[in-house]
């Protein structure tokens, strides 16, 4: 099978059953517009994480890598009207660009982007008190994907949801000799997942319009 296949029945899932509207469009345009890298969830991965959000009767999601919105929206749009998502995002430009994609999507009352790196909002977030979040989904360098974990079982509760993306890396995940250091922190992100007394997990390949990747997903069982 090619790329080209792949890319077809992305294609002909999303406009079936995660058919774009004006706010998801102008967010990906105006991403592009921007500079942003293309690396966004695809829409039927979008709706994925929308549905995943909606089973979890999330109230609470926090969000590690916010880009240029895209994935934010699909997952403020399962919360009810007095839910909240917190997004973290490293780079300001980014956080901008996201900022008006939300706000242009009538999600503004029950979003929140919060700008610097991850591991510093997260500590601060703890430091907070923050109520614990029924959804965390990770997407942001790969590299502290462990140290994201950890925080993340600072932040939920059993019966929360903890989604990892890009874990795959082209297959290169099952090189445990690799030396590319996003494939290393992938790697000890699963294998944490895996032993883990507080998690039980599994992770999934997937193919697409963007090619070979897939999730892990890990639910939190025990305080």
């Amino acid at each position: 099978m090619s790329q080209q296949q792949w890319t077809a029945v992305d294609d002909y899932f999303s406009s079936l059953l995660a058919p774009a509207d004006e706010a998801l469009e102008a967010a990906l345009r105006d991403s592009d517009a921007a500079g942003l890298p293309r690396i966004n969830v695809t829409p039927n991965q979008g709706k994925l994480l929308h549905l995943l959000a909606q089973t979890q009767g999330a109230r609470r999601i926090l969000e590690i890598g916010t880009l240029g919105g895209y994935s934010t929206i699909w997952l403020g749009r399962a919360l009810p009207a007095d839910g909240r998502l917190i997004t973290l995002e490293y780079d300001a430009h980014h956080a901008e660009v996201a900022k008006a994609n939300l706000d242009r999507a009538g999600l503004a009352d029950r979003t929140e982007v919060r700008v610097g790196p991850a591991l510093d909002s997260l500590a601060k977030l703890v430091a907070e008190g923050a109520e614990p979040f029924d959804v965390v989904f990770i997407d942001a360098d790969k590299p502290n994907n462990p140290h994201y974990l950890d925080w993340s079982l600072k932040l939920t509760r059993p019966g929360s949801l903890i989604i990892g993306d890009n874990v795959v890396r082209g297959g290169k995940v099952a090189e445990a000799d690799s030396t590319d250091p996003t494939v290393q922190g992938t790697r000890r992100f699963l294998e944490l997942m895996a032993k883990h007394p507080k998690l039980s997990a599994t992770a999934l390949q997937t193919v697409g319009s963007k090619g070979y990747d897939g999730f892990a997903l890990a639910r939190v069982i025990a305080y």
